[in-house]
């Protein structure tokens, strides 16, 4: 039996995102801990050695979903705002 292919950052907001969230669910949303390590590694080893071109583009694919969460927090509030 095959083992099932790491869950990606892509993997863990789409699911989440399919879930149809409601602001609050959105607001308390949190990556994983295994995303949050991969995160720091890829920032350490771009400290400290470099990154491979596919480690610079998980890099950038994990900036860019991080500032697409921070769009979507920001909006959630607001739309709790609006709503109260």
């Amino acid at each position: 039996m095959a083992a099932a292919p790491p869950t990606t950052l892509v993997d863990e907001i789409t699911d989440f995102l399919i879930t149809s969230p409601t602001p609050e669910e959105i607001i308390a949303f949190k990556t994983s801990e295994a995303a949050n390590h991969r995160l720091h590694e890829l920032l350490d080893k771009n400290r400290n050695e470099g990154l491979s071109p596919e480690e610079r583009e998980e890099l950038n694919d994990f900036l860019s979903l991080g500032h697409l969460l921070t769009i979507l927090v920001a909006k959630a509030r607001l739309q709790l705002e609006r709503n109260a």
